[in-house]
C-alpha cells in the first residue's frame, strides 16, 4: 500500500506537469534555412554586400564608357573685358587707350579612342566670335569641321591593358558578391547554432527542475515513512535549487542569443519563436578532388590570379614605356574660315592643315630608365611566387574543409546515438531510484551525462553545419543540387 501510494502521488505530480506543459500556446518554429534566407535577403550584411556590388557594377559601366564615341560641347559663355590697354604707336610711343570687348567661343567635338594603339580619333566643329563695343565691331571666326588624330608612338598604352585587365576585375566582384553571401549563411548558421544550444540548455534545465521537484516529493514521503535518510532528502533538495539557479542563467543566455540572432538577420517581429533542430544530413559524403575542382572554377581565386599577373605585366611595360623613346603624332585636317556674319563662315571656307610630332629621348639619365625597368620586374616576380604560394594555400584550404566536413558528418551519427541512449538510461536510472534500488549519486551522474550527450548532438549538428556552409563558400559549390552557386543576373538598362 505505501509503494502504491507513492506511485499514485508521482502520477499526479506527472500529469500536472505536462498539464501546464500542453496548456501554454507553443512558439512559432523556424528552420536553419528559414533563418539563412532572412539573413541574406534584409540583413545588414546583406544590404552591404548589396551596396558593393552596386558600386562594382557602376565602376564596370564608368570603365566600359571610357572606349566609346564621347560627344562633348566646350565653350566661353561670354569673356568680357573692359580696360585701359597700352597701345603702341606708328612713331613708337605708346597710348593708353580704353578697350571694351567680349570673346565668345563654342566648340562640339565627337571622338573616339583607339584601344590597340592607344590613340584618338575626332571631329571637331569651332566658333569664335569677337565684339569690339568702342568700335561697334563684330567678328566671326570658325572651323566648321576639322579631323584629326592623336597617336602615341612607342609609349605605354593603358587603354590596351586596363581593356585585359577591367573585365577579369568586374568578374571578380561578381564572384565576390556571392562569396559574401555565403558568408552571410555561415555566420547566420553560427548565430542559429548558439540561440539552439540555449533553448536545448533551457528544456533541459526546465525539465531537470520538474524532474528534481518531482523525485524531492516524493522523497520526502519517503522520509517521513523512514525509507530514505536526511542526508539523501537535503541532497535532492539541493538538486531543485540548483536546476532552479540553471533554469534562470538558461532564460538570460536564451534572450541574449535570441537578441543576437534577430539583430543579424533584421527580423523586427519580437515574438518568441523556437528553433527547428536540423537533422535532414545529406546523405552524400563529398571528394576533396570534386570539391577542388568547383573551387577552382567558380572561386574568384583564379581571375585574381590572373588580374594580379596581368596587372604586374602592365607595371613593367609602363616602366619601359614611360622612360624610353617616346614620340607623339598629331595631324588634323578641316575646313577653316572669317567673315563678318555667322552664316559667311559656312561659305567658300578655305582648307586647314596641320601635322606635329614631338618626341622626348633621354640621353643620360645615370640608370634611372634602367633602375625602373627592374625594379617593375622585380616585383612581377614577387607577384608570381606570392600567387604560387597562395594557390597552394588555397588548395590545402579546400582539401582541409572536405575532411573536416566528412569527418563531422560521421560524428553525428555517433552523437545521435549516445543522446538516444544517454536519455533511455536516465529514464531507467530514474525509475530504479523511485523503487530504492539505487543511490542519488547513481542517478546524479546518469543526469549528467543525459544533458551532456543532448549538448554534444546539438554541438555536433552545429559543427558540421557550419562546416557544410563554410564548403559551399570555399568553392561557390551547392553539392546537394551537384551545381554551381551563382549570382542573380543585375537587370540593367
Amino acid at each position: 500500500m505505501k509503494n502504491y501510494y507513492l506511485y499514485c502521488l508521482l502520477f499526479v505530480l506527472l500529469t500536472l506537469h505536462c498539464g501546464q506543459s500542453i496548456a501554454q500556446p507553443g512558439p512559432r518554429q523556424i528552420s536553419l534555412q528559414e533563418v539563412i534566407a532572412l539573413a541574406q535577403e534584409q540583413s545588414a550584411e546583406a544590404l552591404k554586400v548589396e551596396t558593393s556590388r552596386e558600386n562594382s557594377y557602376w565602376k564596370w559601366r564608368s570603365f566600359r564608357s571610357d572606349y566609346r564615341p564621347q560627344l562633348t560641347l566646350e565653350g566661353t559663355l561670354p569673356d568680357f573685358s573692359r580696360t585701359i590697354t597700352p597701345v603702341t604707336q606708328p612713331d613708337g610711343t605708346i597710348d593708353f587707350k580704353p578697350v571694351s570687348i567680349n570673346n565668345t567661343d563654342l566648340g562640339l567635338t565627337l571622338s573616339q579612342v583607339i584601344s590597340p594603339t592607344g590613340g584618338k580619333v575626332f571631329i571637331t566643329s569651332l566658333m569664335q566670335r569677337f565684339d569690339d563695343f568702342d568700335r561697334d565691331q563684330t567678328r566671326y571666326n570658325g572651323n566648321p569641321a576639322i579631323i584629326g588624330v592623336e597617336q602615341p608612338l612607342f609609349a605605354y598604352n593603358a587603354l590596351k591593358w586596363n581593356k585585359k585587365i577591367e573585365p577579369l576585375r568586374y568578374e571578380e566582384m561578381q564572384k565576390q558578391y556571392v562569396e559574401d553571401r555565403e558568408e552571410i549563411a555561415v555566420k547566420a548558421t553560427g548565430l542559429y547554432f548558439e540561440l539552439l544550444l540555449a533553448q536545448v540548455n533551457q528544456s533541459i534545465a526546465a525539465k531537470n527542475l520538474a524532474n528534481n521537484d518531482t523525485l524531492y516529493q516524493v522523497a520526502l514521503e519517503k522520509y517521513k515513512l523512514g525509507r530514505i535518510s536526511k542526508n539523501d532528502l537535503l541532497q535532492l533538495r539541493l538538486a531543485v535549487l540548483n536546476a532552479d539557479l540553471a533554469l534562470a542563467q538558461a532564460n538570460l543566455d536564451e534572450q541574449t542569443a535570441a537578441l543576437a540572432l534577430r539583430n543579424y538577420i533584421g527580423l523586427k517581429d519580437s515574438s518568441h519563436f523556437s528553433l527547428h533542430v536540423p537533422e535532414n544530413i545529406p546523405d552524400e559524403a563529398v571528394a576533396p578532388g570534386l570539391a577542388l575542382a568547383e573551387a577552382k572554377k567558380n572561386r574568384k581565386e583564379s581571375i585574381n590570379f590572373r588580374r594580379r599577373t596581368l596587372e604586374a605585366e602592365s607595371l613593367v611595360a609602363k616602366a619601359r614605356g614611360d622612360n624610353g623613346f617616346n614620340a607623339n603624332l598629331f595631324a588634323t585636317f578641316g575646313l577653316t574660315n572669317r567673315a563678318g556674319t555667322f552664316t559667311d563662315i559656312y561659305s567658300n571656307p578655305d582648307n586647314q592643315q596641320r601635322a606635329r610630332i614631338g618626341f622626348n629621348m633621354p640621353i643620360m639619365d645615370w640608370g634611372r630608365q634602367r633602375s625602373s625597368i627592374k625594379v617593375a620586374q622585380l616585383n612581377q616576380q614577387l607577384v608570381e611566387y606570392t600567387i604560387g604560394q597562395e594557390e597552394t594555400g588555397f588548395e590545402q584550404e579546400v582539401i582541409t574543409q572536405v575532411n573536416q566536413y566528412n569527418t563531422l558528418k560521421a560524428r553525428i551519427r555517433t552523437t545521435a546515438e549516445a543522446d538516444a541512449i544517454a536519455a533511455e538510461r536516465y529514464e531507467i536510472t530514474k525509475n530504479t531510484f523511485l523503487i530504492g534500488r539505487i543511490s542519488i549519486t547513481d542517478l546524479n551522474i546518469a543526469l549528467a551525462e543525459k544533458d551532456q550527450a543532448r549538448r554534444a548532438y546539438i554541438t555536433a549538428l552545429s559543427e558540421f553545419w557550419e562546416a557544410h556552409y563554410t564548403l559551399r563558400q570555399l568553392t561557390l559549390y551547392d553539392f546537394e543540387r551537384q551545381e554551381p552557386i551563382v549570382a542573380e543576373t543585375q537587370e540593367r538598362i
